[in-house]
């Protein structure tokens, strides 16, 4: 009878889960998947932040309602990439959310586009990528992008 409670006491705790259990990887990755889009944006002007950053399987949806892979958005770059280049607009991210299922995830944000000409208007975005886990690396798989209207 021991044997019994013990067998449906752990079976209950396997279905309710305990803190002390949850992996670690989830927010590990959370973390590590907040970094990745931290550092893109930081870097977007850059070549080399767009390679690390998008799949090659990459669909992304624009703002303006296009739609391209990675091959398009590395053609935007010279080969060097100009790295050393300011950027034209300093774009950042708010309100970041990060949902890990396993070797995907699902990141939200507001990006902020702040052009390096002050006297122009800033922009703002709410973004949704889609990232997959390959050998071990986070990329983006899907991609989209919304503008939000000035005054919202």
């Amino acid at each position: 009878m021991m044997k019994k409670s013990l067998l449906l006491g752990a079976y209950v705790l396997m279905l309710i889960g305990l803190p002390g259990f949850v992996p670690a990887a989830s927010s590990s990755d959370a973390d590590v998947l907040t970094e990745l889009v931290d550092e893109f944006l930081a870097a977007a002007h850059q070549r080399s932040a767009h390679e690390r950053f998008w799949a090659d399987d990459l669909v992304y949806t624009s703002s303006s309602g296009l739609r391209f892979g990675k091959a398009e958005i590395m053609e935007g770059f010279t080969e060097d990439g100009d790295e050393d280049t300011p950027p034209p607009i300093i774009y950042s991210g708010e309100d970041v959310a990060v949902s890990v299922y396993g070797d995907a995830a699902v990141v939200t944000f507001k990006l902020v586009g702040t052009p390096a000409d002050k006297s122009a208007a800033v922009d703002y975005y709410f973004n949704t990528g889609t990232f997959v886990k390959r050998d071990g690396v986070w990329k983006v798989v899907a991609w989209q992008a919304t503008k939000i209207p000035p005054g919202n």
